[in-house]
Formats: C-alpha cells, sequence, structure tokens
C-alpha cells in the first residue's frame, strides 16, 4: 500500500477546514501549545504539564483524577449511554531543540520533538468545547497519558486501574506525521504500527596490538559480520509479503586505532506486524549474533528485552471513525491507501484490553519526528480538535454502531 501525495494544498482550500466554534478561539490553544512547547518535561516528570491539564479541565466541569503519578484521567458525565475513551501524549524527549523558535524549550536538553505538546492542545480545544455543547448522552474520559516515549505510560494507567474503575466500551488516539498532507487523516484497520523489541549485544574477544591480529580475537571483525548477517532475516527468513525490520543503531568498541579491543557493543530494534514475524526475529536475531562470533573464535552476550506490541485497531471502531471524517470534512480529507507505519507506540497496550482505533493526522512538509528541528504545525489542531468533537458526538449518541 502507498500513502497520498504529500501537502500540495492549504488547510482551509481543499484540505479540511477549522470549524467555526474553533477559529474563534484557536489562537488560545495554539498559545497553549506553545506554552507546553517552551516547557518540556520527560517521562514520568510531567509535574508542571500535568498540573496545567489539570487545572484547565477542572475549570471546564471535568472530575479529574491523577493515575500513575503524572496521569490524568478527566471524566464528563452526562446521563446514560457508552462510555469513550481519547487519549493524548504529553511527555517530551531528551533532545536539544534546534528550531530557534520564539517558544523553543527552555529545559535544556529536554524538546518536545514528536509533537505531544500539540496533541494535547488539540484533545484540551476538544474537551473544552464539549464541556460547553454536551451534545452527547454517556460519558466521556479523557487520558493524558506520561512516558509514551519510553513505551511505560499505558502499562502504568492500565495497572493502576484505568479501565477497572474508569470503564470505558472503545479507546481513540491520534499522532500527528510529517510528510503527510496537513490535517488530513489517515485510517488503518488492522495493525496500524509496529511492534518493537530491543536487543543489546556484548561480543568478546581477545584484545591485542593491532600489528599483530593473529594473536588477538577481533570482536570488531565479529561484530562486522554479524551485522552483515543480520540483514539475511529480513531478507531470507521473512516472507516478502510480511513486514520486518532489523536496525542496527548502534556500534561501540575500541579507542585507539592500533589496538584491538576485547569487547563490541551493539544495540538494535526489530520491528514486526505479525505475531509470527516478531517470534521469528527473537529467535533468529540473537542466534545470528551469537553463531557468527563463535565462528570467529568470539562469544556474544545477547540480552533480548521485550517492547510493545503491534498496534492493532480494530474494524469496526475504525470505520466508524473514518465515516464520522468523511461527514465532517468530506472524502477528501481522508487519504485512501494509508499504509501502516512501522514506528511503535505503547497505544498498542489499550488495544489488548479495549476496542478502538489510533488516527494518524499529517503535519505537512518538515523535519521528522524526533529531529531537533521537528516543529509541530499549528495549523492541525482546528481539524484534529473537530474530528475529536464529531467522533465523541457520535459515538456518545449510539456506541460503535451510529
Amino acid at each position: 500500500m502507498t500513502i497520498a501525495a504529500k501537502v500540495t494544498a492549504p488547510l482551509g482550500a481543499e484540505g479540511p477546514r477549522t470549524p467555526a466554534w474553533i477559529a474563534g478561539r484557536i489562537e488560545d490553544f495554539v498559545a497553549l501549545r506553545h506554552e507546553f512547547h517552551a516547557a518540556p518535561e520527560l517521562a514520568f516528570h510531567e509535574v508542571q504539564t500535568s498540573a496545567r491539564i489539570a487545572e484547565l479541565l477542572t475549570r471546564w466541569g471535568y472530575q479529574v483524577r491523577r493515575l500513575a503519578r503524572t496521569g490524568i484521567v478527566a471524566t464528563l458525565e452526562n446521563g446514560d449511554g457508552p462510555a469513550l475513551a481519547i487519549r493524548a501524549d504529553i511527555d517530551a524527549l531528551p533532545i536539544t531543540e534546534t528550531t530557534g523558535l520564539p517558544f523553543a524549550s527552555t529545559n535544556a536538553g529536554v524538546m518536545h520533538a514528536c509533537g505531544h505538546d500539540g496533541h494535547m492542545a488539540i484533545l484540551l480545544a476538544a474537551a473544552h468545547h464539549l464541556s460547553l455543547t454536551r451534545r452527547f448522552r454517556g460519558t466521556l474520559r479523557l487520558i493524558f497519558q506520561p512516558a509514551e516515549e519510553i513505551g511505560a505510560g499505558a502499562k502504568a494507567l492500565i495497572e493502576a486501574g484505568l479501565f477497572r474503575d474508569q470503564p470505558v466500551d472503545a479507546i481513540f488516539g491520534l499522532h500527528n506525521w510529517p510528510g503527510v498532507a496537513a490535517g488530513h487523516f489517515g485510517f488503518v484497520e488492522g495493525p496500524a504500527m509496529a511492534a518493537v523489541d530491543k536487543v543489546e549485544a556484548v561480543i568478546r574477544g581477545r584484545g591485542g596490538h593491532g600489528a599483530e591480529p593473529h594473536l588477538a580475537i577481533d570482536p570488531v571483525v565479529a561484530a562486522a559480520h554479524a551485522v552483515t548477517a543480520l540483514q539475511t532475516v529480513v531478507a531470507r527468513n521473512t516472507d516478502p509479503r510480511e513486514t520486518a525490520v532489523v536496525t542496527v543503531a548502534s556500534i561501540h568498541g575500541g579507542a585507539a586505532s592500533n589496538v584491538i579491543p576485547d569487547r563490541v557493543e551493539l544495540a538494535l530494534t526489530l520491528r514486526s506486524f505479525s505475531d509470527a514475524v516478531r517470534d521469528r526475529l527473537r529467535d533468529r536475531v540473537p542466534a545470528i549474533i551469537d553463531g557468527v562470533s563463535a565462528s570467529l573464535g568470539a562469544a556474544a552476550d545477547v540480552v533480548l528485552t521485550p517492547g510493545f506490541p503491534s498496534v492493532v485497531n480494530s474494524v469496526e471502531e475504525t470505520r466508524l471513525i473514518r465515516r464520522v471524517a468523511v461527514e465532517r470534512f468530506g472524502a477528501a480529507a481522508v487519504l485512501e491507501g494509508f499504509a501502516p507505519r512501522t514506528a511503535s507506540e505503547d497505544f498498542a497496550f489499550y488495544l489488548h484490553h479495549r476496542p478502538g482505533s489510533f488516527v494518524f493526522v499529517g503535519n505537512g512538509d518538515g523535519p521528522a519526528l524526533h529531529s531537533p528541528e521537528y516543529r509541530f504545525n499549528d495549523d492541525i489542531i482546528g481539524p484534529a480538535a473537530a474530528l475529536w468533537v464529531a467522533l465523541a458526538e457520535r459515538f456518545l449518541t449510539g456506541g460503535a454502531d451510529a
């Protein structure tokens, strides 16, 4: 599958329009986004961020509960009916910002380089409107989740009793995506984002002088052979109709040009969509590193750390929110043939407990996520907030079958 071409038309032309209800207040929510951007906080340290969110939601009439240290669940009830959850992530990354923006990060070495500041502003804009209109029947739960970037926040909320104490019938979330037409929406039924696991390996040899390699066991050579051999996991151990990604992102060993080190360290990520491919990667990658090292006289210590599973959107809920988007913005706002992303998201854990869907909203052309130059597109706050409002009003009228 392929995705639609990059943005060629501005918002308000062929793209989704900002609805009238937010157009008059859009500057407030843009300013709020900039406020969050200037004061980013790392996973489970989002103290000021969560306090600001709680302050606003309490003022707007939501019942606010704190979970998992810095997480927030805000509830707005309006009679009997189904319960809907919408989630936004709130943590930042350990990145030094280089955008030069007037509202750039004031916390050294910390940056909202993934757009979570925008995700918060989007959900808060929707929250404010829904608190005023209350054109729904049922229970709305807004989840402001910490620690998405380290894959720990969703599990922490669930383990703290999120669904047990605050039941919901379905859960939805979104992520902005650079390189996709600004304010347009991508929907994927089934696997939408990849599972991820981490592998760390230490290849141990015998150090020596660079002039006498025959007296050493070179772990650098073993590591080089292992990295090359790992490519066969995708090319020869994975069905061509499936997706697998093996990325060796870090190699460290040695400190001088004339000294053969006694060890080399590797760090990898493994990504896949299906459980079968994931199991194969988990089996083959450690075996290859170990086997290649042994064949060259070295030894390998390999540690595999499970990450989080694939984001698997339920069909019914994905079709519902897609219909809502088409009805609210027109068919041109929905990207046909939008492909699953090989990035990963801990939203996957929610979908192991409740049906739901994770949505993509285009951020337009610009630097990639996690870049020190990344810039969230303020123009998408209005359309994305309008989607959440339309979804809440539809779902909390008749549920997923509405």
